[in-house]
C-alpha cells in the first residue's frame, strides 16, 4: 500500500493536469457526464478533503466513477488515477490534433481566397479551381473533429 502523503502528492498532481487540460480545452472536449449524486468512497473523499486539495468539488467529480468507488485501497485508487489522467492527455491531445489539421485548412483556405482576388480578373479559370480546392481541405478538417469527438463550431 503507498503511503498517503505519496498518493496525495499523485492525486494533486493528476487534477492538475486534468483541470488544466479540461479548463483549455472546456470549448471543445465534451465534458464527462459524471453525476455527483454517485456516491464516493470514503477512500477518495478522505483524499479528496486533504489539506493539498484546492478543489474538493472537483475532486470528488473527477473521481466520481463507478471503478474508482469500487476501489478499497490506496495503491489501486492511484493507478486508477493515473490511468484517468492518460485518458484525459490523450484525448486532449487527440483534439489538439484534429485542431492543428483546421489551423492548416484554413491558413490554406485564406491564402487560396488572396490569390482567387487577384486571378479573378486575370484567369476565371484557374480562380474557380483554386476556390474548389478548399472545399476539400474544409471537409477533411471537420472529419478530423468528428473523429477526435471534438465539439467546436
Amino acid at each position: 500500500m503507498a503511503p498517503p502523503n505519496q498518493l496525495c502528492l499523485v492525486l494533486v498532481i493528476f487534477l492538475s493536469i486534468f483541470s488544466l487540460s479540461s479548463l483549455s480545452t472546456s470549448v471543445i472536449i465534451p465534458k464527462a457526464n459524471v453525476s455527483l449524486s454517485i456516491p464516493s468512497s470514503q477512500l477518495v473523499e478522505n483524499l479528496c478533503n486533504g489539506k493539498a486539495i484546492q478543489n474538493c468539488r472537483f475532486c470528488l467529480k473527477a473521481l466520481s466513477t463507478p471503478e474508482v468507488i469500487a476501489v478499497i485501497d490506496t495503491t489501486e485508487l492511484g493507478t486508477l488515477i493515473m490511468k484517468l489522467g492518460a485518458a484525459n492527455a490523450k484525448a486532449t491531445l487527440n483534439a489538439l490534433k484534429a485542431l492543428n489539421c483546421c489551423v492548416e485548412a484554413y491558413k490554406y483556405a485564406i491564402l487560396s481566397f488572396e490569390m482567387v482576388s487577384s486571378k479573378l480578373v486575370e484567369d476565371p479559370r484557374t480562380a474557380n479551381y483554386d476556390v474548389a480546392v478548399i472545399g476539400p481541405e474544409i471537409a477533411n478538417c471537420e472529419k478530423e473533429l468528428i473523429n477526435a469527438k471534438v465539439q467546436a463550431p
